[in-house]
């Protein structure tokens, strides 16, 4: 992929000792800096759709998957293959995909040297089977989660989730989809061929040295992959497509559209789909969240999914999160027939809204440099205790310059207001990860609904990885009514089947 700087890159460090009269300028120009590469990408490289994983229903009725975490080589077009991670192969994971109603059990090996996890982000599930630091699996051992499935249909995704070692795991590449599905979506005339007009899109930046490997650490990267695959294009044989779109990537924040700016439909969120569709040309993901959207497409034409530059008014987030850069994406190529595609839908999926007077208490959580509440993560602190099937407003805000979002694990949330007004209507459906403005208070509000455990908690953190691994993450448990918090197991590594 050839690619061109705008400005050329300087250090931080460098630029905010600069002093004097010059020193204001020479801060703007740097904050300004971004990476371009609209029209720059060689798009020749046909886009990989990860397979649905294999499943087989036990003798009691569970559907059950079997993922391996393991080392491999993937060739991303550079002088040597690349050391990588994946589930089930070199790179990334299959796509796992499950019903409401059906009961699930993954058997996760560890192929790896070193303990990981896999957290089942986006899956309201007992904390037990969260997946999270608390369940970490050690080399050779096999870890088997299982649940049902009772929430709507929706793109959710599973990645590692070990203590301070996080963000490592992910960029190695250990992440894949899980899709969700029920009768209602199943009803809807919505594209919904896995793989032909409904395509995970799964969105991450790299960086690589001289012989190929990644660079750890070194924040966001300038080489896009989708779905493991750099330069990709997508054949479309359908008059529409369906994009479930990722943002996989550890630190960067995409604001995607198409390169001629024609409008695309926003059809679900987090957790779902939205109550109906909203014409757009815009859709801004941080790390952790996924948006669903249908795009049109006349027969021949090609169009570019690109990520546009934004503005969130601060030097620091605006420069470090790359949301200066403007990015060529993935490249959909219609072919000269296309197949006929209904209208979408104006209704989806109607969402009640959870009363802010049903609430039983309003939680408050500053983000500030790497804490939460002015403290880092602790394994064995219980930070809060939630009385089970209680509805709790949270209002989170972020003090400090740098670029923060919020994940809450367990639940789906609905967004109250962003900054005291109302939400943009990408907000409008259940979420689990949101961008918090500067400066400015977003209020959720979530229903905690069963799976009581005093002694095993689910983390709340910013979905920034290097900043969660740092320690801005806390973690609450869900109890019975009356009953306290127990002690959190902090060796909670599996040995064997769980």
């Amino acid at each position: 992929m050839r690619r061109r700087r705008v400005v050329a890159l300087v250090g931080a460090g460098a630029v905010l000792a600069v002093c004097g009269g010059g020193g204001v300028a020479t801060l703007v120009a740097w904050s300004q800096a971004g990476l371009d590469t609209a029209g720059q990408v060689d798009f020749r490289n046909r886009l990989a759709v990860p397979p649905l994983a294999e499943s087989r229903i036990d003798r009691e009725g569970r559907r059950v998957f079997d993922l391996r975490a393991q080392e491999g080589r993937t060739d991303f077009g550079r002088d040597e293959a690349t050391r990588t991670w994946g589930f089930d192969g070199d790179y990334l994971g299959p796509t796992l995909r499950a019903k409401r109603g059906e009961r699930v059990l993954v058997n996760v090996v560890n192929g790896l040297d070193e303990p990981t996890s896999v957290h089942w982000h986006g899956m309201h599930l007992p904390a037990r089977m969260d997946g999270g630091p608390h369940q970490e699996v050690r080399p050779g051992a096999t870890w088997s989660p299982h649940w049902t499935v009772g929430q709507p249909a929706a793109t959710l995704w599973y990645h590692p989730h070990p203590h301070g070692e996080t963000a490592k795991h992910v960029l190695r590449g250990l992440a894949g989809m899980f899709i969700l599905d029920d009768e209602r979506s199943e009803g809807l005339a919505l594209p919904r061929e896995y793989g032909v007009d409904d395509i995970p899109v799964i969105v991450q930046d790299r960086q690589f040295d001289s012989r190929g490997r990644f660079r750890e650490g070194s924040g966001t990267g300038d080489t896009i992959l989708v779905n493991g695959i750099p330069g990709a294009y997508l054949d479309v044989r359908t008059e529409r497509v369906r994009l479930r779109l990722l943002n996989a990537s550890n630190s960067r924040m995409y604001t995607f559209g198409l390169s001629d700016d024609r409008p695309f439909t926003l059809i679900g969120s987090d957790g779902g789909l939205l109550p109906a569709p909203h014409s757009m040309t815009r859709i801004r993901l941080s790390p952790g969240e996924r948006a669903e959207i249908v795009v049109g497409m006349e027969a021949g034409e090609n169009v570019t999914l690109r990520s546009f530059p934004t503005n969130l008014h601060n030097i620091l987030s605006d420069r470090f999160a790359g949301i200066r850069d403007m990015l060529d994406v993935l490249q959909l190529r219609a072919e000269s027939n296309l197949a006929r595609s209904p209208e979408v839908p104006a209704v989806l999926a109607p969402i009640e809204p959870l009363g802010p007077a049903s609430a039983v208490t309003t939680r408050k959580f500053a983000l500030s440099g790497r804490q939460i509440n002015g403290e880092r993560m602790d394994m064995g602190r219980i930070d809060e205790v939630v009385t089970r099937d209680t509805t709790e407003i949270w209002e989170i805000t972020k003090e400090d310059g740098t670029l923060h979002n919020f994940h809450v694990h367990d639940v789906q949330f609905q967004v109250l207001s962003v900054g005291g007004v109302k939400p943009p209507v990408e907000l409008s459906g259940w979420k689990d990860t949101i961008l918090l403005p500067p400066n400015e208070t977003v209020r959720i509000i979530a229903r905690f609904a069963d799976y009581a455990d005093p002694d095993v908690p689910y983390m709340y953190h910013c979905h920034i990885l290097s900043h969660e691994d740092a320690g801005m993450m806390g973690q609450f448990v869900v109890v019975e009514p009356g009953q306290k918090a127990g002690r959190p197991d902090t060796q909670g590594h599996h040995k064997s089947h769980g």
